[in-house]
């Protein structure tokens, strides 16, 4: 059957993350509810999951049918009964080996802090509020550390029998206009709460309870409890997926 690609678009502040669940509602819960109105019953497959309150600037779903498509007349229809949560801004016939999952070669995910005394109600659900003022060279050293292939059991919430080896392309925090500090991140793949876990380690190190050499000895213990937990979901969005 041929294969179809989705590029798409979410504010993750509703859903609870991207994968489906039989009682709550998620991102891959109603697209797949609306494929099957508008096409057939089709078992998707993602780039990335996203946690709940976790937002996508880019995500890539593919799924394979026998109907016949028209991709453009398909993203209408997909956005007009998601929208606005939800918005399909391309879809096309795709490769027949095409995953959106394992055909991905990196993926980026950028995280904002809003870093001053108070905060700003037109931006809660898409920033984590620091009120104590951040040493921001010292959070982009302490990322450096993270670049290159390691095991991240440190920065990971566990799962049974899978791996927290990943490589880790780029890192670094910037200084961006109205008080956001922000993180990009880019990897070939994460595991789960890795991100999260290196803000809340970065902030850490911000607030200068956490020295940012010590970063190496950290990743090397492979204790969660090290990283000091995980920032909360809001402020992180899945930026980019590139094939």
């Amino acid at each position: 059957m041929p294969t179809y690609r989705l590029d798409l678009s979410y504010d993750g502040s509703g859903f609870h993350g991207y994968a489906r669940q039989p009682t709550v509602r998620t991102v891959q819960g109603d697209l797949e509810a609306v494929l099957a109105r508008v096409l057939e019953p089709v078992d998707t497959v993602v780039a990335g999951r996203t946690d709940a309150g976790v937002h996508a600037r880019h995500q890539v779903v593919s799924f394979s049918t026998g109907k016949p498509v028209d991709p453009d007349r398909l993203a209408r229809s997909l956005t007009k009964l998601l929208g606005p949560e939800i918005v399909v801004y391309a879809a096309a016939r795709a490769p027949d080996d095409f995953s959106a999952r394992f055909s991905a070669t990196r993926r980026t995910y950028r995280y904002r802090v809003l870093n001053r005394p108070y905060p700003d109600p037109l931006r809660r659900a898409t920033t984590w509020h620091v009120r104590e003022t951040l040493d921001l060279a010292a959070m982009k050293r302490a990322v450096g550390f993270l670049v290159g292939e390691h095991d991240f059991a440190s920065f990971c919430r566990r799962r049974e029998g899978a791996s927290t080896v990943r490589t880790v392309l780029s890192a670094g925090w910037s200084a961006r206009p109205d008080d956001i500090l922000e993180l990009e991140i880019a990897g070939t793949a994460f595991c789960h709460q890795m991100v999260r876990s290196i803000v809340a380690f970065s902030v850490e190190v911000g607030r200068g309870r956490i020295e940012p050499d010590t970063t190496p000895q950290i990743l090397h213990a492979m204790d969660r409890n090290k990283a000091r937990g995980a920032a909360p979901p809001h402020g992180l969005v899945l930026w980019h997926v590139e094939y």
